[in-house]
């Protein structure tokens, strides 16, 4: 390819092309990367919160089930003492 001749003075923008629309496109890329990034982080920090609030919940219903356990064998106890 032949480069233009650019004549000596003014400015370069004047003569360099520039493509708009290849900028646009990079733009939105990097800012879809950007976006894709704090997605991920933001999912990881609701799965760290989804495990522990599971792991709450399965105590609350251990904590339950050992109550009812305990109460049945307390009335079990009872009943055998009479």
């Amino acid at each position: 390819m032949s480069e233009r001749i650019k004549p000596p003075g003014g400015s370069r923008f004047l003569y360099d092309s520039f493509d708009v629309a290849n900028a646009r496109i990079e733009a939105n890329e990097r800012v879809a990367e950007q976006r894709w990034t704090a997605l991920e982080y933001r999912l990881g920090q609701i799965e760290t919160t989804l495990e522990r609030l599971e792991r709450r919940l399965w105590l609350g219903v251990y904590g339950v089930a050992a109550f009812l356990l305990t109460q049945g064998a307390e009335a079990l106890l009872k009943a055998a003492m009479r």
